[in-house]
């Protein structure tokens, strides 16, 4: 007998069905739960540890998403045909999640905990990432883990002019702004998206709207939760031991002087840290020596918590940042381009102690990036790749590949700029930006964008309009009855503030956003001023880029490979291929080039590409001689390529052959061809007619010779 599930179903305004099922699936998990909209499945399940173990104080909470091919009838690429490691999609969507997840979580819960959502059924433009989150969030909320939740997510696109939630793919490629908001029914969590130069009203205005949908879905999740029984009563745990005697005793004896030191103004981040490691250990040496070792370890993590207040008192009370910086002031920024003489482009952006060596490589549709997902699939003219190396922060750790956070990053910058990039024949490359961090204090993918903008100006890509970023940090107390919106964000400010908020954009609106919260009762009062101060910070950031460089190169630089374009009619692209691609390996043998041919409707859309001028000119003779469309009346210099009983074949074209009969090589008569031609030579002739039988084109050389006297022809 088939098993009944519990399920609750969620109406959408639209006139669409969400329906969250538990208790039939993975019944051995905490939690389970199948999301179904339309034919869109998702399976999620979460399981947590019973134990913490020994000596860990954080949270290890692990999300993944995965994509399975099956889902929508396709089989994964590559020689194993088996769903290998994430693409960047699936991580993306594993960090939306973790995000929104994280911060409900009891601060002194530390069992491992792992969330696995599985896209099992899957549909044309359907984007399934928008279930996620709702997915994961229904698993906990049918567990007994705890979890301070539900919360859920929505994406809101604004389309010709009005907010559509949820939309599908192919709507989304029309929007102006395209958000994803994660939130409980109290407090938003989290938001990322991007957008085309819109205004912070407008944002704003979104995120309400996103917020009134997620509302009614985590009601929902409430209403199954109390439907199943496990969720009744969440499990006790106890993954703590703490000395309250001790905590109070690193508060007294250490909160005024990290309350001091915040004061310095001090814009040395190492020395800052060398600074509050001091007090601390300070206050491990006055502990008697035979109680040092038992207490040393719950020390340190009180004394964290006295170092958070006093930097947050600090800020809310004197309203004075770590480094000394006013709560809108930016960091000092230099910048450099050219720094790479063999880059198409290159760029330093550094603010404080933040930088960036980003690159711009040009280069042919050879090198787009292919997209072949579950779901996406297709190709892409414009990436940035990020990289976070350890020593940007002057750290030792293992080179273990590309990194959740690294992939997460570089998308938010490629996403800040990929708004600004020309296409059509203002832009006929692939282009590659790859950032490469330097130094990191705050806000390295704000650089990214900031440098990226630079080295595309210095590569002479015509970008619409330069591209800023900033992120925007929050301390506040007693649900932001006091608070502090702080611009250009340290490290340190991120790690111990309440907020961080990246925006980019132009000088006339948002091109892209990411949000993180950590705080209970963020108000949208709070988040219009964060905004307008972000607005400011960004002018600011672009003047300071101007003074080094605001508008593209002239032309390209010497070692960047030129593109011209040709258009040609459909029917010829066999030809210019030739056989096994036969003529066109030659021709960019022969002429130095790369040709790329794509069939667009009823045309073919050819890239020659090459450093060289004469090259591509070249190339461009050749196939304009293959497309040429020989004329009745006209004269071409042809090469015989065979020599037959009944005249000759003669290429008059690149690929086209017509028949040169005995009767029209001379005036004279001929009973052979022999010794008058031979293949190889070059000789003028002039078509003369087609054959309306076999459409076979005639030629004629004689016509072109001096026609002898009638007598003189008699006498041959």
């Amino acid at each position: 007998m088939t098993p009944q599930g519990i399920i609750q179903t969620i109406n959408l305004a639209d006139g669409r069905t969400i329906t969250i099922e538990t208790g039939k699936l993975a019944k051995q998990a905490d939690g389970a739960v199948v999301v179904k909209m339309g034919k869109t499945m998702l399976l999620a399940t979460v399981v947590s540890a019973k134990e913490a173990r020994e000596d860990v104080d954080f949270m290890p909470l692990s999300v993944e998403y995965k994509e399975k091919y099956a889902a929508t009838g396709k089989f994964p690429g590559g020689f194993f045909k088996r769903e290998a490691r994430a693409s960047d999609y699936e991580v993306l969507i594993a960090r939306l999640v973790d995000r929104a997840l994280r911060p409900l979580f009891p601060d002194d819960y530390h069992a491992e905990t792992q969330v696995n959502i599985n896209l099992i059924s899957g549909e044309n433009d359907v984007a399934p990432d928008v279930l996620a989150a709702l997915a994961a969030s229904a698993a906990l909320a049918v567990s007994d883990i705890p979890f301070n939740g539900p919360i859920s997510e929505a994406r809101i696109a604004y389309i010709n002019g009005e907010f559509v939630v949820n939309p599908t793919i192919s709507a989304g490629k029309e929007a102006t702004l395209d958000l994803m908001v994660a939130a409980s029914i109290d407090n938003i969590m989290m938001v990322e998206g991007e957008s085309k130069e819109v205004s912070e009203a407008l944002m704003l205005e979104a995120l309400k709207i996103a917020h009134d949908v997620i509302k009614l879905q985590c009601q929902a999740q409430l209403d199954l939760a109390a439907k199943v029984q496990t969720a009744l009563t969440k499990r006790t745990y106890c993954h703590e031991t703490n000395d309250e005697e001790l905590r109070e005793a690193v508060m007294q004896s250490t909160y005024k002087a990290c309350y001091d030191l915040s004061l310095t103004g001090n814009a040395n981040k190492h020395e800052r840290t060398d600074g509050f490691k001091a007090i601390r250990d300070q206050y491990i040496e006055s502990i008697p020596e035979e109680e040092r070792a038992s207490k040393t370890g719950l020390v340190k993590r009180y004394f964290h918590a006295v170092e958070k207040k006093a930097v947050r008192d600090a800020i809310l009370n004197e309203r004075i940042r770590l480094d000394g910086r006013k709560l809108d002031q930016i960091r000092p920024i230099w910048s450099e381009v050219d720094y790479l003489p063999s880059a198409h482009g290159s760029a330093i952006f550094t603010r404080g102690e933040t930088q960036a060596l980003v690159t711009v490589t040009l280069g042919s549709k050879l090198n787009q990036q292919t997209i072949d997902g579950a779901v996406f699939e297709g190709t892409s003219s414009f990436y940035l790749h990020y990289n976070f190396p350890s020593f940007s922060t002057g750290e030792v750790k293992p080179n273990r590949g590309v990194s959740r956070r690294e992939v997460g990053h570089g998308n938010l910058a490629e996403r800040a700029l990929k708004s600004m990039i020309p296409s059509g024949e203002e832009n006929p490359y692939t282009i590659r930006i790859v950032s490469d961090i330097l130094e990191s204090n705050g806000s390295s993918s704000m650089a990214s964008v900031c440098g990226g903008t630079l080295a595309l100006l210095d590569a002479g890509v015509k970008m619409r309009k330069p591209v800023a970023g900033i992120a925007m940090g929050l301390i506040s107390e007693n649900k932001c009855s006091k608070f502090a919106v702080l611009s250009d964000i340290l490290g340190d400010e991120d790690h111990l503030g309440d907020m961080d908020f990246k925006v980019t954009g132009t000088k006339d609106g948002i091109t892209a956003c990411q949000m993180d919260i950590k705080v209970d009762g963020l108000t949208y009062e709070v988040l219009e001023q964060a905004l307008e101060q972000a607005r400011l910070g960004r002018l600011h950031i672009l003047g300071e880029m101007a003074k080094t460089m605001q508008t593209p190169r002239a032309d390209y630089k010497e070692n960047v490979p030129r593109i011209e374009k040709m258009i040609i009619d459909k029917e010829f692209i066999g030809a210019v291929i030739g056989p096994g691609g036969k003529i066109i390996q030659e021709m960019q043998r022969e002429t130095n080039t790369v040709i790329v041919i794509e069939e667009q409707g009823n045309f073919g859309i050819i890239d020659i590409v090459s450093p060289n001028k004469e090259s591509i000119e070249l190339a461009k003779m050749r196939i304009r001689a293959i497309v040429a469309v020989p004329e009745i009346g006209e004269v071409y210099l042809g090469t015989v390529k065979s020599i037959m009983p009944f005249g000759a074949f003669v290429e008059i074209l690149p690929g086209k052959d017509a028949l040169l009969h005995i009767s029209e090589i001379e005036w004279r008569r001929l009973d052979t061809v022999e010794g008058v031609l031979k293949a190889g030579d070059k000789i003028k002739v002039k078509l003369i007619g087609v054959d309306p039988k076999t459409n076979k084109m005639k030629l004629s050389r004689k016509v072109l010779l001096p026609k002898p006297e009638e007598g003189g022809e008699r006498n041959n």
